[in-house]
């Protein structure tokens, strides 16, 4: 009988592991198409299948236990994007907007908490101050996947969850000095663990800069891609299992770890190695966070737990928007930060299991916040949904950005400056030509600023705002914003006005240059065609064809397509000259030699 014990556990964990990846796949493609995200399908899965509801699966503490690792490889990678001195510059929001908002959500909660459900101020502190914190391994992924970690927004969020993790000794130490059950001798007291964590912090910043960068070094020179994915997952879970002796934030370890490598020359090498891990141990934290939903705590009072996950969200909004427009946000972008970390996080299952250890609470209302922290988490997608399409629809108050009246004059207007204005503008001021830079987001224009550009807000497309900009007296008016916001009707307006000035655009397909045939325009370019052309000329060289023969094959390709493109044009009649087109059926054929 003993010897089928190993067999048992073989058939189980290959059972349940199937169980759960045919779940995420499942729900996290059909979220991803509901446009919901992946987070709550993982969530939403977990619940299914967990014990609280089908019963498919159990033991969610101890997946989660192992999956949290994925947060540690989430700080990990974050920090590899920032190195100290980006991190210096973060200072004010880090440890200025960090702090106010720990402090601030916190207390309010916890005031909350007393008032609403008559709970003990000792109670309702080692609650409140766990809501307080949001969900770093909710938030950054959606910041990493939409591009917005790295803008200015989404470096204060990152800066607020920042703190938040340093915050994590502190609130333990609160716990644990307010404590009612009888003293673990073997527990470090507050004053060593804020000690441990000092110590822990340089350790690691020496252990990097001594250790692990020489050792990539080498690692380096054999050229062996296995060796980098084992040291990297080496340098995470080595600093995040010495943060765990310590009693103190596993992700915090990491995330300094990866600090210290971010001005390695191997950095994007690690960051793509890792990143596989990273998402399929998130993936499973989540799956853990949905298969802890006590469906009977949700049951017997759910009046009181969705209560409960709406005054967290509103009191936390409320708040951080407030903080964020104090510390000079946009009004628009301050309720965006609001909404984003609105959620309370996943350290609220860690401090409340510490809290109902220390007696404070008791295992029942432990259970009862998990639940309403795991709604909070299940309800972020959604309000991110709601507050994007109201600043789409809703732009942002613009009274304090200068407009193209205060601009001097300039021979070119350049209307967006998004990454295709960004790039023409440049060209141009590379020969000293002077240009004036029109823009309608002033998020694009307080990025720009910070990198020295001076950009004007207002429409670049109004002939009355074109006027004030200077355009009665500019050569050249170019049209680099997104293509579907320029028209037939716009255009002929620029061109009834001032017929001096050469016009250019940036088009989206060969439809909208049809649209604007018989328009004079000076340049009309497809915003994808020349980056395509050149991509396509370099991977017939890479693949072994002869330079020559592939520029002949460009010069082919170009006077063909202008053919079908005229064609087009006239006749209105996309398939127009298709046999002009490459096709495996129509290829170019090989250059004739010359006679010898």
């Amino acid at each position: 009988m003993t010897g089928t014990a190993p067999e048992v556990v073989t058939s189980n964990l290959l059972f349940d592991g199937a169980l759960m990846l045919g779940a995420a796949l499942f729900f996290v493609t059909l979220f991803r198409k509901l446009g919901l995200g992946a987070t709550l399908g993982y969530i939403v899965a977990g619940a299914i299948i967990g014990p609280n509801a089908l019963g498919l699966i159990g033991e969610a503490d101890s997946i989660m236990a192992v999956s949290e690792i994925g947060i540690a490889l989430l700080l990990f990678l974050v920090g590899l994007e920032l190195n100290p001195s980006r991190l210096w510059r973060l200072r004010k929001d880090i440890f200025g907007l960090g702090l106010l908002q720990v402090m601030v959500c916190g207390l309010a909660l916890a005031l909350l908490i007393r008032f609403a459900l008559g709970f003990s101020w000792e109670a309702s502190i080692a609650i409140g101050l766990p809501l307080g914190l949001s969900s770093t391994a909710q938030v950054l992924p959606m910041l990493r996947s939409t591009g917005q970690l790295n803008h200015p927004c989404g470096e204060r969020a990152f800066s607020v969850l920042l703190f938040q993790d340093l915050s994590i000794v502190p609130m333990i130490t609160i716990i644990a000095a307010m404590s009612r059950a009888p003293v673990d001798p073997t527990a470090p007291s507050g004053g060593m663990l804020a000690l441990y964590t000092v110590g822990a912090i340089v350790g690691l910043v020496l252990v990097g800069r001594f250790i692990l960068n020489p050792l990539f070094r080498l690692i380096g020179r054999f050229g062996e891609r296995e060796l980098f994915i084992v040291a990297g997952l080496f340098a995470v879970i080595a600093s995040a299992a010495l943060m765990h002796s310590l009693h103190l934030s596993t992700a915090l370890g990491a995330f300094i770890a990866g600090v210290m490598l971010a001005e390695s020359p191997y950095r994007h090498e690690l960051e793509s190695d890792v990143e596989p891990f990273r998402s399929i141990l998130l993936g499973l934290f989540f799956l853990s966070v949905g298969m802890l939903i006590d469906f009977n705590a949700v049951a017997a009072r759910p009046e009181l737990v969705f209560g409960l996950a709406v005054g967290i969200i509103v009191v936390k909004a409320v708040l951080i928007a407030g903080l964020a427009f104090m510390f000079g946000m946009k009004k628009g972008r301050a309720i965006w930060l609001g909404l984003l970390l609105s959620q309370a996080g996943e350290f609220g299952f860690v401090l409340f299991g510490q809290a109902a250890s220390a007696q404070l609470i008791t295992p029942e209302a432990a259970s009862l916040f998990s639940a309403v922290v795991t709604l909070t988490m299940v309800s972020t997608p959604f309000l991110m949904q709601v507050v994007e399409w109201v600043l789409r629809r809703i732009p942002e108050p613009a009274s304090d950005l200068d407009g193209p009246e205060f601009s001097p004059e300039t021979n070119v207007i350049v209307v967006g400056y998004g990454r295709f204005g960004q790039t023409v503008a440049q060209m141009l001021m590379a020969k000293r030509i002077p240009v004036t830079i029109i823009d309608s987001k002033p998020s694009q224009i307080e990025l720009s600023e910070e990198f020295g550009t001076k950009v004007y807000y207002g429409d670049g497309t109004r002939v009355d705002l074109l006027r004030t900009a200077g355009a009665d007296t500019a050569e050249g008016i170019l049209f680099c914003q997104t293509p579907r916001e320029l028209t037939r009707e716009k255009l002929e307006a620029v061109f009834n006005t001032f017929p001096q000035v050469a016009v250019m655009a940036r088009v989206y397909d060969r439809l909208q240059v049809i649209e604007f045939s018989g328009l004079e325009l000076a340049v009309c370019e497809r915003e994808l065609y020349e980056s395509a052309v050149v991509m396509g000329r370099q991977a017939l060289i890479k693949l072994g064809i002869a330079q020559r023969e592939a520029e002949r094959v460009e010069r082919e390709y170009r006077q063909r397509d202008l053919e079908r493109l005229d064609a087009q044009t006239v006749t209105g009649d996309l398939h127009a000259k298709f046999d002009r087109s490459f096709g495996v059926d129509r290829p170019l054929e090989d250059e004739a030699k010359s006679p010898a």
